[in-house]
């Protein structure tokens, strides 16, 4: 491809390793454009500075490293958790969460830097690539977006080695082989697919796990904590008030050392295939249970139900990229509403691999033990009104009934 002299300067979503160092180089070489790199702490557990180093030694001038670990939690995953989202009935959308806020802050320096484009480095059979470029579109419909996959001839791990030593881009020696598997990681949930896994025949070798032991290595004794709630958002655990990337970081941690969020999923890609990924979302397979746990007590029945039967959709939303949509933020105010009276306290055994809510109080809470008592409950329910309750609703049933009676003599 030749040179396109209409990009003078690219931000580009920059980790470090083999491919994001091949294409910073590329997009000088292909575009002669100058090159900024942003690379975001979202908790994926890595050193970061390395990348720091590695852009300066790729003669890099512009270098944004930021810590958005509290931004994350806070504006997006907590957001998310108060619709209790889950995509295809399974999976806590841990890297589909994380992209709108890589995208926004990849326009944002954009804007401040000068750039005229934005560069993601995910491939053309993945949902990342439209994950990224929707956000972008939605944030700046004028910037120029560039996707090296989509365009180079660099099409196998061979060539990228190749034009990374042509070039002088140190390489790490595990990546001269063939990597096992590949991993997607930030504060919520760490992800594995390819190579050993793409069989979905074949259980995921233990060694593809890193935030959990198995539930079998696990402790015999169940652990108990207490989840503190405010308006549907996680503060506290144990009465100690925390922030929102702290309090998901200490989840992890109970979480991952009871064997708790384990995922083995055949997922329905957006872009039309299916592919076989292995999740591991200790935290916030805990916090889902305490919060569903916290809106049993809290949510009257009609708004409770609604937003399950809204929740698909929501997930599918943040699943396909559209956080940005008009429909996500509507979604958003329907659910935020729900959340004004969802406060108070679950207590969750964590045992083997299960978060099981085995506690809840709240001061809003819509349970009246008056009412549901088996000992003499006072006059609080009077059970003679169920008579004509249930003669109202069986009435269209025995109309039908009795028309199906007269059609069949």
């Amino acid at each position: 491809m030749s040179a396109d002299k209409s990009v003078n300067k690219v931000v580009l979503a920059y980790s470090g390793g083999l491919d994001t160092s091949v294409i910073l180089k590329w997009l000088e070489e292909t575009y002669g454009c100058e090159v900024v790199t942003f690379t975001a702490d979202l908790g994926q557990g890595e050193e970061l500075e390395p990348a720091r180093k590695k852009a300066e030694m790729l003669g890099v001038k512009e270098i944004y490293i930021e810590d958005l670990r509290e931004e994350f939690v806070r504006d997006y995953v907590f957001p998310m958790f108060r619709a209790n989202a889950l995509y295809e009935g399974v999976y806590l959308l841990g890297t589909s969460i994380a992209r709108p806020l890589i995208a926004k802050r990849q326009i944002e320096i954009a804007h401040e830097t000068g750039a005229d484009a934005v560069c993601h480095g995910s491939t053309g059979k993945g949902n990342d690539q439209v994950r990224f470029e929707l956000g972008y579109g939605a944030l700046d419909p004028d910037i120029k977006i560039i996707a090296p996959w989509r365009e180079w001839d660099l099409t196998s791990r061979t060539k990228l080695i190749e034009f990374a030593e042509k070039h002088q881009i140190p390489i790490a020696k595990d990546k001269r082989g063939e990597a096992p598997f590949s991993v997607d990681a930030n504060l919520l949930h760490i992800s594995a697919e390819g190579k050993v896994l793409e069989d979905p025949a074949e259980e995921a070798p233990e060694y593809v796990y890193s935030r959990s032991v198995s539930p079998e290595a696990a402790p015999d004794k169940p652990t108990y904590i207490e989840i503190g709630f405010e308006k549907g958002d996680a503060v506290s655990i144990d009465g100690e008030k925390m922030s929102p990337a702290t309090l998901l970081t200490k989840l992890n941690k109970y979480g991952g050392d009871n064997g708790i969020g384990r995922l083995d999923l055949v997922e329905n890609r957006y872009v039309g295939m299916k592919s076989r990924g292995v999740y591991e979302t200790p935290g916030g397979t805990v916090l889902l249970a305490a919060h569903r746990g916290m809106e049993s007590l809290t949510l009257d029945r009609g708004a409770a139900h609604l937003k399950d039967e809204i929740m698909p959709r929501y997930a599918e939303l943040i699943y396909n990229g559209f956080w940005w949509s008009p429909e996500r933020e509507m979604l958003q105010a329907l659910i935020d509403k729900s959340q004004e009276m969802v406060t108070g306290s679950v207590r969750v055994k964590l045992y083997k691999g299960s978060a099981t809510v085995v506690g809840r109080s709240s001061p809003y809470s819509l349970y009246s033990e008056a009412h549901v008592t088996f000992e003499e409950d006072a006059g609080a329910y009077d059970q003679k009104d169920a008579q004509g309750f249930i003669r109202l609703n069986a009435l269209r049933l025995r109309l039908l009934a009795a028309r199906n009676k007269r059609v069949e003599k």
